[in-house]
């Protein structure tokens, strides 16, 4: 969202393995008390959850647009950002993972991404165009995105997915 809307930043990576998660750190926790990325200080302030930043920057910096004019459009785009960002992303994040037992997490984040995909595939067999929501780049498919690149993560196999496959191809 930040290089779309011509944005400089400095990009501070934060390894949640290294050093047992450096989310883990007071420094970061001073950032995002939920101990989780991204932040973003902007204005003045932190913004955490990655929703909330981008509708923030549609909302100060309005060009190029994030969201569509068309309200059937915006709902559109927030229904797929909030399914990958709410429904799929979450159960592969690794405070699940670990819930779940060494052994088991490749199965579960595989059954988590294709019970997702198979929602998605069948949402964007109704609203994409070129991309998720019609023929402009849109804050849900810079959610999908990075979705798209767990999933191959997981070992996923995409071929059930074209639409999906055929949008991040594109993006």
């Amino acid at each position: 969202a930040l290089a779309l809307k011509g944005i400089d930043y400095e990009t501070i990576p934060v390894n949640l393995i290294k050093d047992q998660g450096q989310q883990f750190s007071e420094e970061f926790q001073a950032l995002n008390p939920m101990k989780q990325v991204p932040a973003l200080k902007i204005d003045g302030i932190t913004i955490s959850q990655s929703l909330a930043i981008i509708e923030f920057l549609e909302e100060t910096r309005p060009t190029p647009r994030l969201l569509p004019k068309d309200p059937k459009k915006r709902a559109q785009v927030r229904m797929i950002s909030d399914t990958i960002a709410s429904g799929i992303q979450p159960l592969q994040n690794l405070s699940v993972l670990k819930q779940v037992g060494q052994e088991n997490q490749l199965a579960w984040a595989q059954k988590v991404i294709h019970t997702g995909f198979n929602a998605l595939e069948q949402i964007l067999r109704n609203t994409a165009g070129k991309y998720c929501v019609g023929d402009e780049v849109s804050m849900a498919d810079l959610c999908l995105v990075p979705q798209v690149a767990n999933a191959e993560r997981f070992k996923v196999d995409l071929t059930p997915y074209p639409t999906i496959s055929r949008i991040n191809k594109t993006l």
